[in-house]
């Protein structure tokens, strides 16, 4: 069978899916001679708690322990617990909608604010996906490129994207692959303008709001949400960051209590849920919720390892960010060619994404869940391949 044409608009837009299946890295995944910087991935053992919460939970308590399951209370009334704490806002559980994972709220929430004649906003760099899913959704996606190495929110450029067909933006704070957090003057003066358009359109532009690394913030740096900004938000969020255990998918949509139409919203999602496959997280995960939100990843150790990275490669004369967030690190390539440059490093054995796969050319990305031995190596490498 060939390659369903149905799916190459969508393969066309996420060049992360032809480059990694025949990759270098690709084939060097789990070989220990390797300084494996690509992913946000786990090199360490879990977090003991974490694989308590679960072995606590797997121990079924009733005949409908593992049974279908769509958006448990005990996980709801934790989600907003945990949202009314963080915001001051009067989150209720009935507007937390439980997905597996950050990747299904962002599909789900799209399917629900946009749809054939729209528009999407985002911004880039972007997360992998965002483009792809705007079109599967069957809307129109538009790119906003902010500028290195700042990255910051350009609200003139945002106001220019905007047409009577916009239906909604994506905004991702902490900001994956730059580490920026949009403060609260930023997020301010972005909701005026949609505000301002939304008035001017007739109808409300929706703010998705990706907030997957929030816990994964350096120095005790505040990370505020859109929803105290502007009311038509949607609080999307995955736990796998601040657990560090991507491939156990939990994650949720909320809607804020000033949002006008959360009340019509809520089948709304609960259609698009199952119409995404069915995108609830499994039974055991809901159960453990209660144990698993207060858990985190070392941030310290994290951020040990941002400052001796970033000062490591400027000694070396690299051009480097210094995130206030997230995993991640850019580096500006000495080669245009930020794939021939990953080549380079990978002849030496150290892998890193290359800045073009986010696009970002010019750079590579490299991820601070690497293990300290694998930093030591990657920073040799890069000495060896040095300006």
């Amino acid at each position: 069978m060939s390659f369903p044409a149905h799916l190459l608009p969508l393969r066309e837009c996420v060049p992360f899916l032809s480059w990694y299946p025949g990759s270098r890295h690709a084939q060097r995944v789990g070989d220990p001679r390797i300084a494996d910087l690509v992913f946000g991935n786990p090199h360490d053992m879990p977090l003991p708690p974490y694989v308590a919460a679960l072995a606590h939970q797997i121990v079924p308590q009733n005949k409908d322990w593992y049974a279908y399951k769509m958006s448990e209370t005990v996980a709801t009334r934790t989600v907003s617990a945990s949202l009314r704490a963080r915001t001051g806002l009067e989150f209720a559980a009935e507007d937390v909608f439980m997905t597996n994972g950050g990747f299904a709220a962002i599909a789900v929430s799209l399917r629900v604010c946009a749809g054939p004649g729209d528009e999407v906003i985002f911004l880039s760099p972007p997360w992998f996906f965002y483009e792809m899913l705007i079109r599967a959704a069957g809307a129109t996606a538009v790119r906003v490129s902010l500028r290195a190495p700042e990255f910051a929110l350009d609200a003139e450029a945002i106001a220019a994207a905007i047409t009577p067909r916009t239906a909604a933006i994506i905004v991702n704070s902490p900001n994956n692959p730059s580490g920026r957090i949009y403060g609260d003057a930023e997020l301010s003066q972005l909701a005026d303008l949609l505000r301002a358009a939304s008035a001017r359109n007739g109808r409300p532009i929706a703010l998705l709001s990706d907030e997957a690394y929030y816990k994964i913030a350096f120095d005790g740096a505040a990370v505020p949400t859109p929803a105290t900004h502007y009311a038509h938000t949607c609080v999307l969020y995955s736990y796998g960051k601040q657990l560090l255990a991507p491939g156990q998918r939990i994650g949720y949509i909320a809607l804020p209590p000033t949002h006008p139409q959360r009340e019509s919203l809520r089948e709304a999602m609960l259609l698009a849920q199952c119409a995404t496959g069915f995108a609830f997280p499994n039974a055991l995960l809901q159960h453990a919720l209660p144990e698993i939100e207060p858990l985190c990843v070392d941030l310290s150790a994290l951020a040990r390892r941002r400052d001796r990275v970033t000062a490591g490669l400027r000694a070396q004369g690299y051009e480097t960010t210094y995130p206030a967030s997230t995993f991640y690190v850019l580096v500006r390539s000495p080669d245009p060619d930020d794939m021939a440059f990953a080549d380079r490093l990978a002849e030496r054995e150290t892998f890193v994404l290359p800045g073009t796969l986010v696009e970002l050319p010019g750079f590579v990305r490299i991820s601070l869940t690497a293990s300290d031995a694998m930093l030591d190596q990657a920073l040799t490498a890069f000495q060896l391949c040095s300006p």
